[in-house]
């Protein structure tokens, strides 16, 4: 057998850092607790969704608005398209009724977008585990106001940790895939 001494630390193979993706929104509840395993999906924290409900409630009724109107420009349209060659209406005026036409559906669009824009806020009002691993680190606290991008969270991946030895340029060759390795702790346990 082949004996090598090598010192090194025991640390995390890869860590993420789990926060608030929308600046604002209050902590509700915290879940998760330091040291705790953790599966891919859960909800970790819940944040005060107030607020998004009500903007998400104001955009479902703008788009219900931006539809009426977009019905009523489309019948206008339709109508001037059928008396198009009669002579009763100007050529300004069949524009108008083709521009406001086209107007209307896009603010249709715009009201969809704005709306899919605040469900997902609403979505975000919960925080999920983005991987499985143990939490390593908890730094929210219930009630506080966080900002986009605010570390709550710390996750070890997949809870696996790995010992980065360091040898000596000398031994580093004598070292090759597949040896066993025994590590001793601090306290002498192996």
């Amino acid at each position: 057998p082949v004996n090598l001494l090598a010192n090194g630390n025991v640390a995390a193979w890869q860590e993420a850092s789990v926060g608030a993706e929308t600046a604002g929104p209050r902590v509700l509840e915290l879940k998760a607790q330091g040291g705790g395993a953790v599966q891919r999906g859960p909800v970790l924290a819940t944040f005060a969704a107030d607020s998004v409900q009500a903007d998400v409630a104001l955009a479902r009724a703008a788009l219900t608005e931006a539809s009426a109107n977009a019905a009523d420009a489309s019948a206008n349209a339709d109508r001037a398209r059928a008396v198009q060659a009669s002579g009763a209406l100007s050529a300004q005026q069949i524009q108008q009724y083709f521009t406001g036409e086209l107007t209307a559906r896009a603010r249709v669009e715009s009201a969809k977008a704005q709306l899919d824009a605040q469900l997902l806020r609403l979505k975000h009002t919960q925080l999920l585990a983005p991987d499985s691993g143990t939490i390593s680190q908890r730094n929210g606290t219930v009630g506080a106001v966080v900002g986009a991008g605010t570390e709550l969270f710390r996750l070890i991946r997949q809870g696996r940790l790995e010992w980065r030895g360091e040898v000596t340029s000398t031994e580093l060759g004598r070292i090759r895939s597949g040896m066993v390795v025994a590590l001793t702790a601090p306290s002498g346990a192996q």
